[in-house]
């Protein structure tokens, strides 16, 4: 156990803004490993895992996971984090990119991770999106959706 919850924390420290290394990242993957965004339904295997990280670090080059409870169980840790930086950079979503808006995000997130014979089987990140674009400048549009059911509704 004490070695998945190193592999585990080595994992994050690669991750950070000031490191960023996606090689170290992915090596310590299994090679059917998979990185699981749940939040957005989207997973990546082999070369897109260190594609992710990167990707965030362009957004917020400070990214930083501040991590507040890791508990091993086995093959399984289970991780309650804060996911922090500050949006200095696109962040691209399904509609286009949100322009940096230089605001600070502090985001809650849970992190499992499944391990198998000391690498990373599986990586099911957990991270409140609804959060993430508040503290971006990207609020809902209640109107639109009450409108398009409504209009949803009449038509049915």
């Amino acid at each position: 156990m004490e070695s998945n919850e190193k592999t585990v924390r080595e994992a994050y420290r690669l991750a950070e803004g000031n490191v960023l290394d996606g090689d170290g990242f992915l090596a310590l993957f299994t090679e059917d490993g998979s990185f699981n965004d749940m939040s957005t339904s989207q997973s990546f295997r082999g070369e897109q895992i260190p594609q992710v990280i990167a990707g965030l670090a362009r957004s917020f080059p400070d990214v930083h996971r501040e991590l507040l409870e890791v508990h091993a169980f086995g093959d399984v840790v289970a991780v309650e984090l804060r996911i922090q930086g500050t949006h200095l950079g696109g962040f691209p979503t399904p509609a286009g990119e949100i322009p940096p808006t230089g605001n600070r995000i502090d985001v809650p997130a849970a992190d499992l991770w499944y391990l198998r014979d000391g690498k990373i089987e599986r990586f099911n990140c957990y991270n409140a999106m609804n959060v993430w674009l508040d503290q971006i400048g990207v609020h809902p549009d209640f109107k639109s959706a009450v409108e398009a059911t409504g209009t949803a509704a009449t038509t049915a």
